[in-house]
C-alpha cells in the first residue's frame, strides 16, 4: 500500500473517532429529549446531570485538534563533531538504502533503535528526522549487527513509514485519552462509594452492630460503559493497521539484509532478543541492588555496567538467541514474532557475505564510558541522581547487608518483645532459646493460614524453618558487622557470601542445633566467639 493510500487510511480512522464522539452525542441528546417528554421534574433533573458528565470526556477528546508531537525519548543529542566515526556510518548507510540521513542522533539507554520524523500535510510532507540509538543495544552487538539494525530502521524512511506515524499517533493519543477520562471518572466514583460504604460501616461497628460488606460493583457503570466503547474502536483502530505494520517491519528487514547481508541481519535480531532480556535482569539484579537504601553503582556503570553481564554469562546468552519468542509481544504489536522474522531472513538465498567477525559497536563512540555517563545524567530521576554512588563489590556488600538487616526485622521486633533485652538482638534470641522462651518468639512471626491453625508438634514444625532462617540472617548479620563475613560480586551468578575460614561447614550444623526440639546453642555460640550461658535454665 502506497503513501497516499495508507494517509487516507489513517485519516478515515481519525474521521471514525469524530463519528463515533458525534455519535455518542447524539444518543446523550436522544436521552435528554426522551426525559424532558416522559420523565418527571427531578428525573429529568438527574438525566441531564448524568449525560452532561458523559458528554465532557468526549467533548475534550474530540476538541484536542492539535498532532501530538513526537515525544523525545531521553537522551543525549551528539553532533558529527562528537561522534564522526558514528555519524559517517549513518550517512553511508542512508546512502545505500537510498533515503536521506537523519538530521539528529540521540543516545538513550533502551535497548533500542528507533527513527523518527517530524512530517507535514497528513504526512505526506516529510520533516526533521532522528535516529536514537540505546548504548545498552550497541553494547550488545557488534558493528556489523548495528548496521544491520540501522539499516532497518532507514528502510523505514523510505517507505514514508515514518511520516504518517504522527496521524497515526493523533487517533491513538485521542482514544487512549477519552478511555483515560471515562476510566478517571469510574473510579473517583467507586472511591467515593467506599468512602461512604467504609463511613456508614464504621458507625454500625461503633454502636456495636456488624457492618455490611462493601460492594462496589455497579458503581460507575456508565463510564465503564463508554470507555468499553471507546476501547473497542481503539482496538479495531490498532487491528486496521496492524497487518500493514508487520509488512512495513519486513520490508525493512529486507532491506536491512540487502544492505548489511543476510546472516548479520538474521543474528543482529538474535541478539537484540538476548540483549533486551539480559538487560532487564541487569536492571533489576544489579544496577538497583541497593537503590531502596539510596545506593547506585559509580557514575556511568547503572546503563554501562550490563557490559559485565553480557561478557560473564556467554552460555545464558546462547540459550536466549536460540529459544526466539514465537509470538507478539501482543495482539496489537506492529512487529511480527522474532522467530518468524529471523526464519524469513535465514530462509533468503546466500549472500555470500556471511557472518564476519567485527568490532563491539560501542568502538563506533569516541568515548562509550563518557556517553553512558552522559545519558544517565538525563535518564535518571533528580533523586537517583543524589544518591550514593559505590563501587561495584562495595555496592554488594553493603546492598546485601541492609537486605539481611531488613529480612530479620520480624524477629528483631518478636524477640525484643519478649525478652526485653537490651543487648544485641541475636543474644536476646540465643539466650531466649536456652530459656525455652523461643516458641513465644515464633508466635508472634507473620504465619501462613496453614501455620496459624496448627498446634503441638505440627506448629513447632511450622515455626522451625522460619526461625531457622531468621537466626541464620542474624547470625549473617553479626559476622558481617564484624568483618567476618562479606558479600562479593559476582556476574555470572547471584553474590555470594564469603564467611570466615571454618564456618561454611560447621555454620549449618551449629544453626540446626540451636533449632532442634531440643536446642543447644553452644555451637553457634563458639562460632560466634561467644561463651554459652552458665546460669541455670
Amino acid at each position: 500500500m502506497g503513501a497516499v493510500l495508507r494517509a487516507l487510511r489513517a485519516l478515515v480512522l481519525l474521521a471514525g473517532f469524530y463519528l463515533l464522539g458525534l455519535a455518542m452525542l447524539t444518543v446523550l441528546g436522544l436521552i435528554d429529549w426522551a426525559a424532558t417528554l416522559w420523565a418527571p421534574g427531578p428525573w429529568a433533573l438527574k438525566f441531564y446531570v448524568v449525560t452532561a458528565v458523559l458528554a465532557v470526556p468526549v467533548v475534550r477528546g474530540m476538541l484536542m485538534l492539535r498532532t501530538p508531537q513526537d515525544e523525545l525519548t531521553a537522551g543525549v543529542v551528539v553532533t558529527e563533531a562528537d561522534e564522526p566515526r558514528l555519524w559517517r556510518t549513518v550517512r553511508e548507510l542512508a546512502e545505500q538504502v537510498g533515503t536521506r540521513a537523519p538530521d539528529e542522533i540521540r543516545l538513550t539507554a533502551e535497548v533500542n533503535a528507533a527513527v523518527s520524523e517530524d512530517s507535514r500535510l497528513l504526512g505526506l510532507l516529510g520533516g526533521r528526522r532522528r535516529l536514537y540509538l540505546g548504548l545498552p543495544l550497541m553494547a550488545g552487538l557488534s558493528e556489523a549487527q548495528l548496521r544491520s539494525v540501522l539499516a532497518h530502521e532507514f528502510g523505514h524512511y523510505t517507505h514514508a513509514d515514518t511520516r504518517l506515524s504522527a496521524l497515526t499517533a493523533r487517533c491513538r493519543v485521542q482514544v487512549e485519552r477519552t478511555v483515560a477520562h471515562f476510566e478517571e471518572k469510574a473510579g473517583g466514583k467507586v472511591a467515593k462509594e467506599r468512602a461512604r460504604q467504609e463511613k456508614k460501616a464504621a458507625k454500625r461497628i461503633a454502636k456495636g452492630k456488624k457492618a455490611h460488606e462493601i460492594d462496589t460493583a455497579g458503581v460507575g457503570f456508565t463510564f465503564r460503559t463508554m470507555a468499553k466503547v471507546y476501547g473497542a474502536y481503539g482496538r479495531f483502530s490498532l487491528r486496521a493497521t496492524q497487518a500493514d505494520s508487520r509488512r512495513q517491519e519486513l520490508a525493512a528487514d529486507l532491506a536491512a539484509a540487502r544492505i548489511a547481508g543476510r546472516d548479520a541481519t538474521a543474528s543482529a535480531l538474535r541478539e537484540i532478543a538476548a540483549v533486551e532480556a539480559a538487560n532487564g535482569f541487569y536492571l533489576d539484579a544489579y544496577a538497583t541492588l541497593g537503590a531502596e537504601f539510596g545506593l547506585l553503582p559509580p557514575r556511568g556503570e547503572v546503563f554501562g555496567g550490563v557490559r559485565h553481564l553480557l561478557a560473564a554469562r556467554s552460555e545464558e546468552l546462547a540459550e536466549l538467541r536460540h529459544d526466539l519468542p514465537t509470538r507478539p509481544a501482543s495482539a496489537y504489536d506492529s512487529h511480527p514474532p522474532i522467530a518468524e522474522r529471523v526464519a524469513l531472513l535465514e530462509a533468503l538465498p546466500d549472500d555470500g557475505l556471511g557472518a564476519r567477525p567485527s568490532a563491539t559497536a560501542l568502538s563506533l563512540l569516541a568515548a562509550p564510558e563518557a556517553s553512558f555517563a552522559a545519558v544517565e545524567g538525563v535518564s535518571l530521576t533528580p533523586e537517583a541522581q543524589l544518591m550514593r554512588r559505590l563501587e561495584w563489590p562495595e555496592l554488594v556488600h553493603t546492598a546485601m547487608t541492609e537486605r539481611v538487616a531488613q529480612e530479620t526485622e520480624p524477629l528483631r521486633h518478636a524477640t525484643a518483645e519478649v525478652t526485653g533485652s537490651s543487648g544485641t538482638p541475636l543474644d536476646a534470641l540465643l539466650d531466649a532459646i536456652d530459656a525455652g522462651e523461643v516458641r513465644r518468639i515464633t508466635d508472634l512471626l507473620p504465619k501462613s493460614a496453614e501455620a496459624e491453625a496448627a498446634t503441638g508438634r505440627a506448629a513447632r514444625e511450622f515455626a522451625r524453618p522460619v526461625l531457622r532462617r531468621g537466626l541464620s540472617a542474624l547470625v549473617t548479620q553479626a559476622l558481617a558487622a564484624d568483618g567476618g563475613a562479606r558479600w562479593e560480586l559476582s556476574w555470572s551468578g547471584p553474590a555470594s557470601l564469603r564467611l570466615p575460614p571454618g564456618h561454611e561447614d560447621a555454620l549449618p550444623a551449629a544453626l540446626d542445633a540451636a533449632v532442634a526440639d531440643h536446642a543447644d546453642t553452644r555451637p553457634l555460640r563458639e562460632l560466634l566467639g561467644s561463651a554459652a550461658p552458665t546460669a541455670a535454665l
